[in-house]
């Protein structure tokens, strides 16, 4: 029931909002909504798709007989992924924001990147400035950069600190055939440091 809704709330903002009124947050949300429905249940969208436009070719048709119930890979959607890789990174901002070492420790210990690991990086920040920022600027895509290759991308979240200077951040690896194999993004934590 759930996912009805959610559908419906996506096809609602792709269908009635002007394209003039789409700003670029509100775009993400939309791509992002669309391919959430579509990892939990693709068949959903591909039907609305068709009653939208049947001539429609990019729209696959299902096996028959179930045969394939997998959702469509997560890396498909680029812009949604991106989506999905900006809230990762940033869940770890919030979390050293908060000083929550333990939490953080736990997203990335597989990664080397244990509690200690997080406190030992993230106490020389807070040597140097008193917060980690989190508002609106922080969260925006400006402060994450993405340096795409097959396989794997390579990701910077820089932290939003108060001077501005935005040179301390959290570097990480994106494993794709991981994240497809998962259904989210697969983010490895590599470095917590100044550039």
């Amino acid at each position: 029931l759930v996912l009805r809704y959610l559908a419906d709330a996506f096809k609602a903002l792709r269908n009635t909002v002007p394209a003039e009124a789409k700003t670029e947050e509100l775009t993400d949300l939309i791509e992002w909504l669309g391919e959430l429905v579509r990892q939990v249940d693709s068949s959903l969208l591909d039907e609305w798709e068709r009653m939208r436009d049947p001539s429609a070719v990019d729209v696959p048709d299902r096996p028959s007989g179930g045969l394939d119930d997998r959702p469509p890979p997560v890396t498909a959607n680029a812009r949604a992924f991106r989506l999905l890789v900006r809230n990762a990174m940033f869940r770890r901002v919030e979390l050293a924001a908060l000083r929550r070492y333990d939490d953080l420790g736990d997203l990335d210990a597989d990664a080397g990147f244990d509690a200690p690991a997080w406190r030992d990086a993230l106490e020389r920040y807070f040597g140097e400035y008193d917060e980690i920022g989190t508002g609106p600027d922080a969260r925006g895509p400006a402060l994450l950069m993405v340096e795409q290759a097959p396989g794997t991308w390579q990701v910077r979240q820089a932290f939003d600190d108060p001077a501005g200077d935005r040179d301390w951040g959290i570097s990480a690896e994106v494993d794709l055939a991981a994240s497809d194999e998962a259904g989210t993004a697969v983010v490895r934590v590599t470095s917590v440091d100044q550039l």
